[in-house]
C-alpha cells in the first residue's frame, strides 16, 4: 500500500492542474494557536478517553493494595502477644495464669531468651519461623541444658527441625476441633480443644502424641531426657487467643501446658534483636523475597510472554483483499500521517512527499514513468519548463530527510509550488 502522507500530495492520474492550497494536515500556526496545535494533536480529552481506563485501574490496584495491608498489619497488631486484649491477642491467658502464682515476663531477644531460661520457668516461643537458623540454634543449645519447659508454638519446616530434633512438619489438619486420642494428663483433663493445625511426624518412642488427624498428631510432648527440659509442640495458637480461650477445653490445656513452672517467659521473636538484623545483613535480596512472591512473579512472566505470544503480529506473505468501502484518500493520507508524527518517521514522510511529486511531475515535462526517479533526466526536463529555477532541484527532489518538522513542513510548501508552477507553465 503505497500513499503519502499529506493530503496535498494524494495521488490524483486524471487529476487536472490546479492552484495551490494549503495541506489540512500540515501543522502550522494558525491565529489563536501559537503553538502550532494541529488535527494530529490530541486534545485533553481525548488524552483522557485513551488513558482513563488504565488510571481507572491503577487507582483500583493501589486501593486494594492499601486495604489489604490495613487488614493485615490490623489482623496481626498483638499476635500472640501476653499484653494485647485483642481477639489474636493472650492477655486472658496470662492473667489466668497470674491468679494461680504464675507471673509473665515478655522477652523480645535471644539473649534474653536464653538467659531467663531455667529449671522453674516455661519458655514460651511464638512464631519460631521468624528466628533466624542462628538464632533458633542458640537457642535450643540454652532451653535443652535449663531442664525447664519449652512451648513452641505452630513451628513450620524451617525451624522444627532445629527446635525439637528428629521432628518434622507435615501439612495442616482439616479438622479445627480435635479430641485428645492420647494419655498425656493435661490433654485428657482438657478433652476436646481447637488443635487443628500444623501435624507432626516423629521417630522418638518416648513421645506423646495428641489431637491426631489422620494419624498424624498436631500436639507433640517430648519428654526431658536425662533431666534436660522437656518441649511441647503446638500445632495452632488457637487455645491461646484471647477469642478462643473459653471455647472447647481450650483454657485448661493452656494452662496446664504454660503453668506448670512458677515464671512464664514469653519470646516474641522482633526485628530490634541485634544478632537477627547481623544475619539478615549477610543474606542476600533474593533470600528476603517470600517464596510466596517468587511463585508469583514467575506466574506472571509466564502469563507475559503467553500475552505477547497472543498479541503478537502473525508473520506470513501479505494477502491483497478487497476493501468492502472505498474510503476516501484524505482519510488514508491523515492516517498514515499519524503514524509517521508518532514514529518520528520524517525521513519516511520526506520520502513519500518527494516520490509523489517526482511521479505527478515526470508526465507533465514529458520524462517515462520509468525514468521518474532518475536525477539525471528528471531535473533537466523541469528546468528546462521553468522560466527561472528559484531553488536547487536536486536538493529538494532528491536530498537529504528533514531534520525536524519545521523543515518538513518547508519541504511540503516547496513541492506543492514546484508542482504548482509546473502545471501552470
Amino acid at each position: 500500500m503505497t500513499g503519502p502522507p499529506h493530503p496535498a500530495e494524494a495521488p490524483r492520474p486524471t487529476e487536472p492542474p490546479r492552484s495551490p492550497e494549503p495541506a489540512p494536515t500540515a501543522p502550522s500556526a494558525a491565529p489563536g494557536n501559537p503553538h502550532g496545535a494541529t488535527s494530529l494533536s490530541r486534545t485533553p480529552r481525548q488524552l483522557w478517553t485513551r488513558s482513563r481506563g488504565i488510571a481507572l485501574g491503577l487507582v483500583l490496584l493501589l486501593a486494594a493494595a492499601v486495604a489489604i495491608a490495613v487488614i493485615r498489619s490490623g489482623g496481626q497488631h498483638g499476635r500472640l502477644d501476653p499484653r494485647s486484649a485483642e481477639p489474636h491477642g493472650s492477655r486472658a491467658v496470662a492473667e489466668l495464669l497470674d491468679q494461680r502464682g504464675v507471673s509473665t515476663r515478655v522477652v523480645t531477644t535471644t539473649e534474653e531468651a536464653r538467659s531467663a531460661a531455667g529449671p522453674d520457668t516455661t519458655l514460651v516461643v511464638a512464631n519460631p519461623d521468624l528466628l533466624t537458623e542462628r538464632q533458633r540454634s542458640r537457642l535450643h543449645a540454652a532451653t535443652e541444658d535449663s531442664a525447664g519447659r519449652t512451648v513452641l508454638i505452630a513451628p513450620g519446616t524451617r525451624s522444627i527441625g532445629t527446635l525439637a530434633p528428629g521432628v518434622t512438619a507435615d501439612t495442616p489438619s482439616t479438622d479445627s476441633t480435635l479430641p485428645p486420642g492420647c494419655s498425656l494428663p493435661a490433654a485428657r483433663r482438657a478433652g476436646t480443644a481447637d488443635m487443628g493445625g500444623i501435624r507432626y511426624d516423629t521417630l522418638a518412642p518416648d513421645a506423646e502424641a495428641c489431637y491426631l488427624s489422620d494419624g498424624l498428631p498436631s500436639l507433640l510432648h517430648l519428654p526431658a531426657p536425662r533431666g534436660r527440659g522437656d518441649t511441647v509442640v503446638l500445632g495452632a495458637p488457637d487455645i491461646l487467643y484471647n477469642s478462643r480461650l473459653d471455647e472447647q477445653g481450650n483454657a485448661s490445656l493452656a494452662l496446664q501446658l504454660l503453668g506448670s513452672r512458677p515464671t512464664l517467659v514469653w519470646y516474641l521473636p522482633s526485628l530490634s534483636d541485634d544478632q537477627a538484623a547481623t544475619e539478615t545483613e549477610r543474606r542476600s535480596f533474593f533470600d528476603l523475597i517470600p517464596a510466596g512472591w517468587r511463585w508469583a512473579t514467575l506466574q506472571l512472566a509466564i502469563a507475559a510472554v503467553l500475552t505477547a505470544l497472543w498479541r503478537a503480529r502473525r508473520l506470513g506473505p501479505l494477502v491483497s483483499e478487497r476493501l468492502p468501502v472505498v474510503i476516501p484518500a484524505s482519510e488514508t493520507v491523515e492516517g498514515r500521517a499519524r503514524l509517521y508524527r508518532r514514529a518520528n518517521a520524517r525521513d519516511r514522510a520526506a520520502d513519500a512527499l518527494r516520490t509523489a511529486t517526482r511521479s505527478r511531475l515526470a508526465p507533465l515535462v514529458g520524462v517515462p514513468p520509468a525514468q521518474a526517479h532518475a536525477p539525471e533526466t528528471l531535473i533537466p526536463a523541469l528546468s528546462s519548463h521553468l522560466r527561472s529555477p528559484s531553488q536547487d532541484l536536486h536538493l529538494l527532489l532528491f536530498g537529504a530527510p528533514p531534520g525536524n518538522d519545521a523543515a518538513l513542513i518547508a519541504l511540503a510548501d516547496q513541492l506543492d509550488a514546484l508542482e504548482s508552477e509546473v502545471r501552470h507553465s
